[in-house]
């Protein structure tokens, strides 16, 4: 494993003050900024997310491991064509992830927390979930491919690294062809968005071109209301990390059946039984 992000942790840190700090010097009445209370949740979220990812790291190696044991493929790292392949596959997966984590209840209840702030700067890029245990089957096959497991394990940091970089307001439309192709600021801030035209779209991590083909771009137009559609109203991380776990619950014990059961659970977030 290459921890390449917990390398990066100084680096975020250092932006999100300068970040800060050009809003203080440079304000735009358009653009929220920063709140100290929501910047603390941000960064303790954060946080708990690596020092809960550790174990689950250690985890996931070896599996990713036993998967590439057992393949009978073998893919060498000194092939050029092998890194750009692992550079699509680590993108194609990430799509599956992201888009699966907000159309699964249960898997939204995870990645809710990432959408949990009413604002949108590098500090909302380090609002994590505690809970990263589900993001296991979207990567296997890589390891299945015949990829070592330490390439894949590279390559998710790279798009992780890029990701940060997306969470600002203080940059505008970027060149034609960038916005095309890639992921942008403009076309995260429509992700984070809980205006109606905004809701689940923008999946992508590096490029944009896997929502162009499965039909879940949406360019950015109105002005994006950051956060939930239902806001949770707390600055407390532990209640940020649980609030929707805990609604879950709730929902099922109110169940009448097993089918209900289900669809509490694995249905998209907000489904409720047609009584």
């Amino acid at each position: 494993m290459i921890p390449a992000v917990l390398y990066a942790i100084p680096a975020f840190l250092l932006l999100i003050t300068v970040e800060a700090l050009s809003y203080r010097f440079a304000p735009d009445d358009a653009e929220r900024g920063y709140e100290a209370r929501d910047t603390a949740t941000s960064l303790t979220m954060g946080a708990g997310s690596q020092v809960i990812g550790v174990p689950w790291k250690l985890l996931t190696i070896g599996l990713y491991a036993a998967a590439y044991t057992i393949s009978p493929l073998r893919l060498s790292p000194g092939d050029w064509w092998v890194w750009v392949l692992l550079f699509f596959a680590d993108d194609f997966a990430y799509y599956w992830f992201h888009r699966a984590h907000h159309e699964v209840r249960l898997l939204w209840a995870g990645h809710v927390v990432h959408h949990s702030s009413v604002f949108f700067n590098f500090s909302t890029a380090l609002r994590q979930s505690w809970t990263p245990m589900t993001s296991l089957p979207f990567w296997l096959g890589l390891a299945l491919l015949g990829i070592p497991p330490w390439m894949i394990f590279l390559q998710q940091s790279i798009s992780l690294l890029y990701q940060f970089f997306l969470h600002t307001e203080r940059i505008n439309l970027l060149p034609r062809p960038i916005e095309l192709l890639f992921n942008t600021p403009s076309h995260h801030r429509v992700h984070h968005g809980s205006n109606t035209e905004y809701l689940d779209r923008n999946y992508g991590g590096i490029l944009i071109v896997w929502d162009r083909i499965f039909g879940t771009f949406q360019a950015e137009g109105d002005a994006v209301r950051y956060g939930l559609t239902k806001n949770i109203g707390t600055y407390n991380p532990l209640r940020v990390a649980t609030h929707e776990y805990a609604a879950i619950w709730r929902d099922l014990r109110t169940a009448r059946s097993w089918r209900e059961r289900i669809g509490y659970l694995l249905r998209r977030p907000g489904w409720q039984p047609a009584r």
